[in-house]
């Protein structure tokens, strides 16, 4: 190995659902070689299974099976596998299973430890099944909570990237009356410094953040919703400008993603799931970026899901995962 790969950093790709694209993605990714030059890809997962992808999508690279760290060559042409054997061969794609929902638990707490330990840099995810992931014990709503939970971190926020938007949700995966009922402003004022750290780490030195209301138009000054703009948001916003943070809200979220996406903002705080994610997807979920934030350990994921109903055709598309590597090793702190 050259001197000059042992700078690049070390990358935990975790395989997700065995059962959906991920495997196929990460086989995709590893063969294009601009990943080898980002990074040092270490995947954990099921040797049997990414050849098994790799054969479906004419990948033509060897997948080497290791125990350790340790053991990886991250050279041309090879696929390094933590392998945790935990995928039978010929295992369908397509259909959830409890198996793949296990192995997919697995892989995320082996990546975890591996970082922990400093033997990786950074976490990326191939995308789990949350029905699956509860059909092996796991009742977690999904990655984000699992890391949390891994890392025993009291409270993380989900941050999308795409080229033109990035947004940070004050709540994720709850329904929309608990999400309403669950903001309150430190939790706001929390998420909107997450977001600020954040971004002045990634070169931002005094990011322009736009703040989203709950209700249309953000209340329109109380004559929609109940004074929730007035109860919740405000103060945090205020609070966050006390600090010098150039923090503006809360503003109309149908105009707020507009203006964000020609430029006029360096970040975006949704309130709720879909008020986020919407947008994200809308300009495209091939370029979108899943970035935990929060958390002790380095994690992007793909911003899509395990489309069960393509998985085993070879036709999933890659440029998610090669862009949540780029955001991985962007974010991951230099120790080598």
């Amino acid at each position: 190995m050259s001197s000059s790969s042992k700078t690049r950093p070390i990358i935990a790709i975790t395989m997700g659902d065995a059962s959906g694209v991920g495997p196929e993605v990460i086989m995709k990714a590893l063969a294009r070689s601009e990943v080898q030059d980002l990074c040092r890809p270490l995947v954990i997962g099921d040797a049997v299974r990414l050849r098994e992808a790799g054969t479906v999508v004419h990948s033509g690279l060897t997948v080497n099976a290791l125990a350790t760290p340790a053991e990886a060559r991250y050279a041309p042409g090879e696929v390094d596998c933590i392998d945790l054997g935990l995928i039978p061969a010929g295992h369908p794609f397509g259909k959830l299973s409890a198996i793949s929902g296990e192995g997919a638990f697995r892989y995320i707490e082996r990546a975890t430890r591996l970082v922990e330990a400093g033997e990786a840099d950074a976490i990326c995810t191939a995308p789990l099944s949350k029905e699956a992931l509860h059909a092996a014990g796991h009742k977690y709503p999904g990655h984000t909570e699992l890391l949390a939970a891994l890392t025993h971190t009291p409270e993380v926020s989900m941050m999308l990237v795409s080229p033109k938007l990035r947004v940070i949700h004050v709540t994720t995966h709850i329904g929309l009356m608990d999400a309403i009922r669950k903001i309150e402003p430190g939790l706001v004022e929390r998420t909107i410094a997450r977001g600020h750290e954040t971004m002045v780490k990634a070169g931002f030195e005094n990011p322009r953040i736009g703040v989203c209301g709950i209700n249309p138009h953000a209340g329109e000054n109380g004559l929609f919703g109940q004074g929730e703009e007035a109860e919740k948001i405000i103060p945090a916003v205020l609070a966050c400008q006390a600090k010098g943070w150039t923090v503006t809200g809360p503003l109309p979220a149908d105009t707020l993603f507009y203006l964000a996406a020609r430029g006029d903002y360096d970040l975006v705080v949704a309130m709720y799931h879909d008020q986020g994610h919407g947008p994200i997807k809308v300009l495209g979920l091939e370029s979108g970026v899943n970035v935990t934030i929060g958390l002790p350990v380095v994690r992007t994921s793909v911003d899509h899901g395990t489309a069960f109903d393509i998985a085993g055709k070879g036709i999933a598309d890659e440029g998610s995962m090669i862009e949540a590597l780029r955001q991985a090793v962007d974010l991951a702190p230099r120790r080598h």
